[in-house]
């Protein structure tokens, strides 16, 4: 892979912190709420406790993002790494019914995870030799990596006890902590063009016109995306009779990421301005959810598979790379941090709307219909964003210049 070949060893190795951290994470988090319950655990309290960690993880991410851009983004990657060290310790202390160990780790892990995702992507995307969009799609395909294998690893491990999969998040956030700590980190900030510099964040007014658009898109993307995670799992049951459906869903749609991401955005799209992807994205949920207004069973279920995960694959990294064009050299964190923060609200919001929806419009095409309402007026306002064209960056971009061959390759 090419942009494997350009990226920095330091690069690389963030990478692979990605996938390692990602792939553990997912050993654990799907196995959260059966331990807990299985610990005496309430299931009112153990669904108290699965929420304060993404509360924790989005909720803070602003401030994140700010510590970030004032303190230096490895600092506040060893601090991430440290939380979450500390998180999965404090866990395996709380066994039982205890709760103030167990809602310590809990917020332990969710900040850490906030910090240490937002310094490693603000890392990432600052690399002087592949270009934010080519980064991005890379950081998507290895964190799916994780996600399609972590919870098949997770119930291999689990019958040997939950505290094993706690040991083994401990430990590769250890080793790849020690790893990044002394390794010098040789990605630069890139120069953004005028447009970005004249709407940075830390400039005074920073949350100009263009901000409020990118915001409410962020906020309808994830208000979207939830309903992955509220309405589909109970109408895919209902469209098939069988409780695996979902699962089904969630397996294809993490294998296509891993397979199509980078080369989606990287060759496919590559020129493709990043308002123009966004709205193809939002037509593309807007076309997975008119798929089921049918309801015919398996085929509308894996119907609905490609166009969802076409605007996962188009939306997610396509927010950040227009944060980032939006924001000064300095305020990569906060840019990142406020897309994140953002994406905390819409999760909430559309949690709520669909839980809602199912109540009053009793599971019927209605909800498809005002999701789809949705989507399209989130492509709508995606017009409202500012022009940038990728290949305006990638032509003066230093990785289209010659790479030195002596730079030292990263340990295998």
């Amino acid at each position: 892979m090419k942009a494997w070949r350009q990226t920095s060893p330091t690069g690389r190795t963030l990478l692979i912190a990605v996938l390692f951290t990602g792939l553990t994470t997912f050993m654990f988090l799907p196995l959260l709420a059966i331990q807990l319950t299985a610990q005496g655990i309430s299931a009112s309290r153990t669904g108290f406790l699965v929420g304060l960690l993404a509360f924790s993880n989005q909720g803070f991410s602003l401030l994140c993002g700010m510590l970030v851009d004032r303190c230096g983004a490895r600092r506040v990657m060893m601090a991430g790494f440290a939380l979450r060290i500390a998180g999965y310790l404090l866990l395996a202390l709380g066994g039982g019914t205890r709760l103030t160990p167990i809602v310590a780790g809990i917020v332990t892990l969710g900040v850490g995870g906030s910090m240490l995702g937002l310094s490693i992507k603000t890392l990432l995307v600052s690399e002087d030799s592949v270009e934010p969009r080519t980064m991005l799609a890379l950081r998507a395909t290895f964190v799916n990596i994780g996600v399609v294998l972590g919870p098949a690893l997770g119930a291999a491990v689990y019958p040997f006890g939950f505290p094993f999969i706690l040991g083994a998040c401990v430990l590769s956030h250890l080793v790849l902590g020690l790893r990044l700590a002394f390794r010098p980190l040789t990605a630069r900030p890139r120069p953004r063009p005028a447009a970005a510099r004249d709407a940075a964040p830390d400039a005074p007014g920073w949350a100009r016109w263009q901000w409020i658009p990118l915001c409410l898109v962020g906020v309808a993307y994830w208000a979207i995306y939830s309903q992955l995670n509220v309405v589909m799992p109970i109408t895919a049951h209902a469209m098939t009779g069988s409780t695996a459906a979902i699962s089904v869903v969630f397996t294809i749609n993490g294998a296509l990421v891993v397979l199509c991401q980078y080369t989606l955005l990287r060759h496919v799209f590559r020129r493709t301005a990043t308002r123009t992807l966004l709205a193809i994205g939002f037509l593309a949920f807007g076309c997975a959810y008119a798929v089921l207004i049918p309801r015919a069973g398996w085929f509308s279920l894996l119907a609905f598979v490609l166009p969802v995960t076409a605007a996962e694959m188009l939306v997610g990294p396509s927010l950040d790379e227009q944060a980032i064009k939006a924001s000064s050299t300095r305020g990569t964190g906060r840019a990142l941090g406020t897309m994140a923060a953002a994406g905390a609200f819409g999760s909430l919001l559309g949690a709520s709307m669909g839980g809602f929806l199912l109540q009053t419009l009793r599971g019927g095409s209605g909800v498809w219909l005002v999701i789809i309402g949705l989507s399209v007026g989130a492509a709508a306002a995606c017009l409202l964003l500012p022009k940038d064209r990728a290949h305006h960056v990638a032509n003066t971009h230093p990785a289209n210049t010659p790479r030195p061959t002596t730079s030292p390759e990263p340990a295998q």
